[in-house]
């Protein structure tokens, strides 16, 4: 249900057309979610009797549910919600991502999903093809998602599992928020983690929860993958 009418009932049948939804008025007896644009707090009262969830334009304390702002990159679609804390601020992330993220994002995502049967095929092992789509996918990649690609399918043809890789990082803070965007990227993409036993838990948790972690040295052959000697080095 749609109650009322204007700009911003207007911007709400925009959204939900476009989520496939079936608008209808208050006397439809099979709708399951109600949109009050026009904050008529009697109309939110009938409708919640109804059993209906309701959302109230702008009365965030009305409201049953909230809804996000989108940045729609057909089939890739992100959300930005603030629980109703601030529209405001959900729709300017949205502009901000909508900036960053490339028109043709939809196509790479496309391309990767034509390409899992190859991609299992050509790396049976788990690992290894993670590997492979995190390589493609990382920032100044072949397939970096940030970037606008004519024929993504032809770089997943070319793609090869990377070599291991390892690298040392010294940690001279306990705080996460102290972290180089460069550490925290390695951090976020590590397969395994030596760590001299110093290093504190608020920086390994910046880490993938299935990273492997080592206490000791690192080996003198990189494993597959990448590898962080994380050493600590307080000032």
């Amino acid at each position: 249900m749609l109650i009322g009418e204007g700009p911003a009932a207007d911007a709400k049948a925009r959204l939900l057309e476009r989520a496939g939804a079936r608008i209808v008025g208050e006397d439809e007896a099979q709708a399951a979610l109600a949109i009050v644009a026009n904050g008529d707090e009697a109309a939110a009262a009938r409708l919640k009797a109804r059993g209906l969830l309701v959302n109230v334009v702008d009365r965030a304390d009305l409201c049953d549910f909230t809804l996000p702002a989108i940045v729609d990159r057909d089939p890739v679609l992100v959300a930005i919600g603030t629980g109703g804390a601030s529209a405001g601020l959900a729709a300017a992330l949205r502009q901000r991502l909508e900036a960053l993220l490339p028109t043709g994002l939809g196509k790479l995502a496309d391309a990767l999903f034509a390409a899992r049967a190859e991609l299992r095929g050509r790396y049976a092992d788990v690992d290894a093809r993670r590997r492979a789509i995190g390589a493609l996918l990382a920032p100044g990649g072949p397939l970096d998602p940030l970037v606008e690609h004519d024929d993504p399918t032809a770089a997943l043809q070319r793609s090869d599992a990377p070599a291991g890789r390892l690298e040392r990082v010294e940690i001279a803070s306990a705080d996460p928020e102290a972290l180089t965007l460069r550490t925290a990227r390695l951090l976020g993409l590590a397969d395994r983690l030596f760590v001299d036993g110093k290093v504190p838990g608020s920086i390994l948790d910046r880490a993938r929860a299935d990273a492997e972690r080592i206490v000791g040295a690192p080996r003198e052959e990189p494993q597959p993958g990448l590898s962080l000697h994380l050493v600590w080095t307080p000032a």
